[in-house]
């Protein structure tokens, strides 16, 4: 394990260079993978770690449409794709990668099948932390651990696809094994993690939760839908209030933040830029931090976790979630977003060497 200082403190990092794929394999040989669930970051964990070379098997309910895209991934019926219980029984870690939301429903089948020695890992902490709801309390003879990746599922298979990884946090509930760390970081790493950094289940539900409904998601729409509506309502074209707005966040600003941070890209901005920007943060910042700490609050009283509850286990949540995703992506500012995304650059190597250039134009400013 690594130390590194994080802006003056200190903390211990799992690398890659120091708990190798190869020492993770060593760890998972003798173990069978069942990833239970097969929606947002199931596919990619699974794929991964079965291209990572490790001994995995996916539980999903068959004649679902997961079961259907499974299959078309590679996994075989009766071979390495089963029922959910039978995968459960199979398995030697469980991997249980439902939404929260069915987590009450699906525990009763995979809690039968947890014999002792097995382990039982999250990607969230939010089975776990809240039990009451969900139901999970595991039997103290098995081991319970968190491998939590900070990126969604198509960007943990397509960052490993590309040789890189995603970061995840790591966390040990319950170790009756004694083996439950090294089998916790062998999972990360057989996931294709950049590196690993411990929490609990409770600091990582807490700040997920936080974070997706934050800047991550929510904040983040909720700005730029405020900031595209006053542009068009002051006579600004949709194509320039997408633009100002989205494109040059997402195509230049936020690749410059990516690669050395956030000063960084503000120095490489115009000084115009720069002192717009520096002279207004404050204000956003406290505009925005009561909003915030109201946010926390809700998180950690459990107001958010009980209406996750409520209303994604609901019998027509689907139907309601399609209704919100279809307002969404009709709205004009998601349409113009299509039609700016369709002119991009198709040809690679052209885009590469037009992003160049407009990174060297903005230091030059």
């Amino acid at each position: 394990m690594a130390k590194i200082n994080f802006g003056g403190v200190e903390e211990t990092v799992v690398m890659r260079k120091e708990f190798s794929l190869a020492k993770a394999r060593r760890v998972l040989k003798k173990e069978v993978v069942a990833v239970i669930g097969y929606g947002v970051q199931g596919p990619a964990q699974a794929l991964n770690m079965r291209d990572n070379g490790v001994n995995v098997i996916v539980g999903q309910r068959q004649g679902s449409s997961s079961w259907d895209r499974a299959m078309k991934d590679g996994w075989v019926p009766g071979k390495t794709l089963f029922s959910i219980e039978e995968a459960a029984e199979r398995g030697t870690i469980v991997q249980l990668l439902v939404a929260d939301g069915a987590l009450k429903a699906v525990w009763p089948t995979v809690a039968a099948k947890l014999t002792a020695g097995k382990a039982l890992c999250f990607s969230h902490g939010f089975g776990l932390v809240y039990n009451d709801l969900t139901g999970i309390k595991p039997g103290a003879d098995v081991d319970v651990m968190l491998v939590a990746p900070k990126g969604s599922g198509t960007s943990v298979r397509r960052n490993f696809l590309n040789g890189v990884g995603i970061n995840s946090s790591y966390a040990v509930a319950q170790d009756a094994t004694g083996k439950a760390e090294e089998r916790c970081m062998a999972m990360g790493i057989s996931i294709g993690s950049g590196y690993l950094f411990p929490t609990t289940f409770e600091n990582e539900v807490t700040s997920d939760l936080v974070g997706e409904r934050g800047v991550l998601m929510g904040a983040l729409a909720g700005i730029m839908e405020a900031q595209y509506d006053v542009l068009r309502k002051n006579g600004h074209s949709p194509s320039e209030a997408f633009n100002e707005t989205v494109e040059e966040l997402t195509q230049s600003l936020i690749r410059l933040v990516d690669e050395n941070g956030m000063d960084w890209m503000y120095a490489n901005c115009s000084a115009t830029a720069q002192r717009g920007a520096l002279d207004w943060l404050p204000k956003f910042k406290k505009a925005t931090l009561p909003v915030f700490r109201d946010l926390y609050k809700a998180v950690k009283s459990k107001q958010e976790a009980a209406r996750v509850m409520r209303t994604c286990s609901g019998a027509k949540y689907k139907e309601r979630l399609q209704k919100e995703l279809n307002a969404m992506g009709n709205s004009e500012m998601r349409q113009a977003g299509k039609a700016c995304r369709a002119l991009r650059p198709k040809d690679k190597a052209h885009a590469n060497a037009a992003t160049a250039a407009g990174v060297k134009g903005r230091a030059a400013n």
